[in-house]
């Protein structure tokens, strides 16, 4: 079991957020952020070499009152609650010419969740979907991974002013699956996000959730559980931005392994 230390704020706050794969080196697992992850399984979405050549079946449903949007790249709604800061969350936004968007109209309650199952069938592919939730909204949010294939995907959420959002993902991919996402969350003004992780399947599977807060007074509450097993990697790596006064946060991570080479950050 490798377990990683955390980074200090110094390296997590170097990573200058691009959406230009170029402005970030190649890694080869000297570098803090990398020197757990074993690259030579990412098979080529570290390095540029992985191009799409997979498929995957996406199911969205909503409530009524909830919109979902097929946009180009360049919408203005897509980077608002952060860019990718490594090479491969940048290269997987190159790699889509359309993104997903899921809105919440304000003052919204839903009383279903929003579902995404997205199921792998085979190849590499890449995706960006967006949840923006109005002010004063509340929703849950699930997102389902399962199949087989290689995935590269950044996944945003955007809270306005004194939103209420749960939202899990669930990672219960084949065993020689690799799946690898950047997780940005935009806090609003007074707002409420619980995040939750649930890691199971995938031979590799690197999930990096970020926190950031556009006003005072919101809460994050992040948990985590991962049941590692013989020859699975999973690596979860975190990173909460106090940058905004009277704000706060929980982080909770459980998890356990089993059989050789099963390894956990």
């Amino acid at each position: 079991m490798a377990v990683a230390a955390e980074s200090t704020t110094a390296t997590r706050m170097s990573a200058p957020p691009s959406f230009n794969v170029a402005d970030f080196p190649v890694p080869h697992g000297r570098e803090e952020e990398w020197r757990f992850t074993p690259l030579e399984r990412l098979r080529g979405l570290h390095n540029g070499t992985a191009e799409a050549s997979g498929s995957v079946k996406t199911a969205m449903s909503a409530p009524d009152g909830v919109t979902i949007e097929t946009v180009p790249r360049d919408d203005a709604r897509i980077g608002r609650a952060g860019k990718p800061v490594d090479r491969v969350a940048a290269q997987a936004f190159s790699a889509c010419e359309t993104a997903s968007i899921v809105s919440v109209p304000k003052t919204t309650v839903l009383t279903e969740p929003v579902r995404v199952a997205v199921r792998g069938e085979g190849g590499v592919s890449f995706g960006h979907t967006v949840f923006d939730i109005g002010a004063f909204a509340e929703a849950v949010v699930v997102l389902d991974h399962t199949g087989a294939g290689t995935r590269s995907a950044n996944v945003e959420v955007v809270l306005g002013e004194g939103a209420k959002a749960t939202v899990v993902t669930l990672q219960d991919w084949d065993d020689t699956a690799v799946h690898c996402s950047q997780h940005n969350v935009l806090v609003g003004r007074d707002a409420t996000l619980k995040h939750v992780v649930v890691t199971l399947g995938g031979g590799l599977v690197r999930i990096s959730p970020r926190i950031a807060y556009a006003g005072p007074g919101g809460e994050a509450e992040l948990y985590g559980l991962y049941f590692t097993n013989y020859g699975q990697h999973h690596e979860h790596r975190l990173f909460v931005d106090h940058d905004t006064p009277h704000c706060r946060s929980n982080v909770a991570y459980k998890g356990a392994l089993q059989g050789q080479n099963a390894h956990a950050v």
